[in-house]
């Protein structure tokens, strides 16, 4: 079917486009997913919505002064949920990589419809949230315990290189109560085998529920576990929290209390706020070896599902970007937990948690061009399509399910500055948290604005993907075609003094609609085109690309 898409787009006109170094560096739409790419660049302010070839369709901006905190969601309604951080963090009580301070809301004319700030001596805001069915938003927080606390708890002193401790506590903010409803710390839960004498005394491999205080692999640092992603699973009520200091995900239970939150029963599973399952690294209970290790620094855990079809068949499963699987190569990874819907229960076998292994790793087909140790972001899109982001290298790829690259596109800052088209980037000068795509039927679109009004880098190769209109003078009878995208009609103009077939076909080829017309100015009717792509051809002249939005 491949085939004859590109035949198809071949016989229609298409040409290929040639390279780029920044912004769009190849597309093949007709194997690419038509939609549109949410983009929070590093040390810079704006959130930007492009289209496929990579123009800039709408975008909230912020002041000066503000970088993320580091991720930004488009709502079903059109509003935008983002965290952010003042630039400058000197005196910040509490400060590692991806810290944040605020998350606010914004219609999609940039209102600011609430906010809500946390960063002082006691916790910080940091990395990651999630929007919960109701509205609530889960937060994920570093919690600010003493060195003398610590110690008591019964942590190593070797590992407390800062003099205190940094471990994870989620809050739930309700926004129209405008205060938290709920909590769970991580400290409520913890073990160690290191002193006799202190709480939380046992056997660590004898109790996976729980958190080693005392595995370390971040050399004492304060940041201790630095969880850098969360997802909520409306179904079951459970959250899921990446901790890729310990390279392994967790998950907690959300429809307990507070009080239940802070002990071991409660709550619809049963066990109050003790782990209900962890993946990735049973090393990091005392299970295991290096060879059952299979998540290595992830980032982006997340359940599968969201914009996709309820029957596809990767939903409900749990992807993730594998950061450091290989030595100079990521990957994304899909794997399938152990549970029993009907019992609320994870599957245990010898003091490990189940599956013994991932469902499956996508790699790039040059496997080194998806090189991330930290950042980036993994996406299973509705055309079984992957959207994998390297973080590190602003460089994100479509991957079909045969590993054919259909589209490619380098985040085009330069430190926080606008890049310039024919710029070379190395690592870190684009650093991309997430680039996640948003199809084009998605809710929030509906009777928006999405006229392409430019590109994010300077001196743009305005003719490198020229499907996008629209278009005047494409060929010999200077065919305009606009509104595009539209709602529901077009305005057709060429000059030819003969009649000419107007014919429209959907991207499967399929023939979709057709009328004749002169030359001039002819209103064609596709209010019966249900949201899509479509091509608009005019007798035997090359085909447009044309977009039906509802």
């Amino acid at each position: 079917m491949k085939h004859f898409y590109a035949v198809l787009l071949m016989c229609l006109g298409f040409t290929a486009i040639g390279q780029n170094t920044v912004g769009l560096l190849s597309y093949e739409p007709w194997n690419s997913l038509d939609g549109y790419n949410i983009i929070y660049p590093h040390n810079q302010a704006n959130v930007y919505l492009l289209n496929n070839c990579g123009e800039i369709v709408h975008m909230w901006e912020d002041e000066f002064g503000f970088k993320p905190g580091n991720t930004a969601y488009l709502t079903k309604d059109g509003n935008l949920i983002k965290t952010k951080r003042p630039s400058d963090i000197s005196g910040d009580a509490i400060w590692a990589g991806g810290g944040g301070a605020i998350v606010e809301m914004r219609d999609w004319d940039n209102n600011l419809l609430w906010d809500f700030e946390l960063n002082d001596e006691s916790a910080r805001i940091h990395h990651d949230i999630t929007v919960k069915p109701n509205g609530n938003v889960l937060m994920i927080t570093w919690e600010n315990i003493a060195y003398d606390d610590a110690v008591a708890a019964g942590r190593d002193t070797s590992l407390l290189a800062q003099n205190a401790l940094w471990p994870e506590k989620i809050i739930e903010y309700d926004p129209g109560l405008d205060t938290i409803v709920w909590e769970w710390r991580s400290w409520d839960h913890l073990i160690q085998d290191y002193d006799p004498t202190k709480p939380n005394f046992g056997v660590v491999s004898e109790n996976p529920q729980r958190i080693n205080l005392n595995w370390d692999t971040n050399s004492g640092s304060a940041d201790w576990l630095h969880a850098n992603s969360i997802d909520f699973n409306p179904s079951n009520g459970h959250i899921l929290l990446s901790v890729p200091n310990f390279h392994e995900f967790w998950i907690i239970d959300n429809s307990t209390t507070t009080e239940e939150a802070a002990g071991t029963s409660g709550g619809f599973a049963g066990k109050g706020g003790d782990l209900l399952y962890r993946w990735g690294n049973p090393m990091a209970y005392d299970q295991g070896d290096s060879t059952d290790q299979k998540l290595f620094y992830q980032h982006d855990v997340h359940y599968i599902g969201e914009h996709l079809d309820p029957w596809h068949p990767d939903a409900g499963k749990i992807g993730l970007f594998n950061n450091r699987i290989g030595e100079d190569f990521s990957a994304g990874t899909v794997m399938v937990p152990a549970y029993d819907m009907y019992t609320n229960t994870y599957e245990l076998e010898n003091g490990r948690f189940l599956p013994e292994d991932v469902e499956r790793n996508v790699f790039h087909p040059e496997p080194t061009a998806v090189h991330s140790t930290g950042l980036s972001s993994f996406q299973i899109l509705n055309n079984d399509n992957f959207l994998i982001c390297s973080g590190r290298f602003g460089y994100t790829a479509e991957i079909t399910p045969d590993n054919q690259v259909v589209w490619e596109y380098k985040t085009p800052i330069i430190g926080g500055n606008i890049a310039t088209q024919g710029d070379t980037l190395t690592i870190n000068q684009n650093l991309t948290f997430r680039l996640n795509r948003l199809p084009f039927d998605y809710e929030a679109f509906q009777g928006r604005d999405l006229e392409p009004m430019g590109y994010l880098e300077l001196d743009a190769n305005e003719d490198f993907c020229d499907q996008i209109l629209p278009v005047a003078d494409l060929m010999d009878m200077d065919l305009k075609v606009y509104p595009n995208p539209t709602m529901g009609h077009l305005i057709v103009e060429w000059n030819s003094v003969e009649p000419q077939p107007l014919n429209i076909y959907d991207i499967y080829g399929v023939h979709r609609l057709a009328s004749m017309g002169y030359g001039g100015k002819k209103y064609v009717d596709i209010s019966s085109l249900n949201a899509g792509i479509y091509f608009l051809r005019i007798g035997d002249s090359k085909a447009v690309k044309i977009t039906v939005a509802r």
